[in-house]
């Protein structure tokens, strides 16, 4: 079988409506997965034992079970409990949560990074729980987050294809459906690795300057 440039561009309206789900549901699963990853963190750092050990509990869970299996979970088997999610939504609850997991641990390592005497100076400074944490713990601890926060996200944006097996319309899903209807498969398989190997290498050249720019914090 024969390269088609006539096809490509036939089909590319299509495979770019794709990309936009796609980066659609990486940027909002990011978003999640650092909400989430926050909220794990903090929680994990809780005085309560149960809180922080069921919270602890739940992370190792998530994060040792396959995506693909938690995607099903949401979208094929929460419907049996009443909770019917759009592909869409499932898909990004899927990545967020699952990422967050991840996240978390990079939020925790921030965190415990700061200095002890950090801490102590806000004590000393009668600032309550709250502005310790926005206005002394966190804006040290996030800076050089940044960079693995950075990986974590383009490694969720490589997971994206996985949605295709919950019908989200993303560049997969959309590049199987063209295939399977022209019986070609060359043109919008090879198109779809190459969507992806451009964005990445751009998400890389991202990456590099969040190191250079965030990668060392002076205390």
């Amino acid at each position: 079988m024969e390269w088609d440039w006539a096809f490509v561009w036939q089909i590319m309206p299509t495979l770019i409506e794709g990309v936009k789900i796609t980066i659609l549901a990486t940027i909002l699963g990011s978003l999640l997965a650092a909400v989430v990853g926050l909220g794990i963190a903090l929680l994990r750092r809780s005085p309560s034992r149960i809180v922080s050990r069921t919270v602890g509990f739940v992370a190792e869970f998530i994060r040792g079970t396959p995506l693909l299996v938690q995607l099903y979970f949401i979208f094929y088997v929460l419907p049996d409990f009443g909770i019917l999610l759009s592909p869409l939504v499932a898909g990004v609850i899927g990545l967020g949560l699952h990422y967050g997991t991840y996240t978390a641990e990079v939020y925790r390592a921030g965190i415990d990074n700061v200095p002890r005497g950090q801490w102590e100076a806000a004590k000393a400074c009668n600032l309550s729980g709250n502005q310790t944490w926005v206005h002394v713990i966190m804006p040290q601890a996030i800076p050089p987050m940044i960079p693995a926060l950075a990986n974590y996200f383009i490694a969720m944006f490589k997971e994206t294809p996985l949605l295709s097996a919950i019908t989200v319309l993303e560049l997969m899903n959309q590049a199987k459906s063209v295939a399977n209807s022209s019986y070609r498969y060359i043109e919008p398989i090879t198109m779809v690795g190459g969507f992806f190997l451009v964005i990445s290498l751009f998400s890389v050249v991202l990456l590099r300057w969040l190191e250079h720019r965030y990668g060392t914090v002076e205390r």
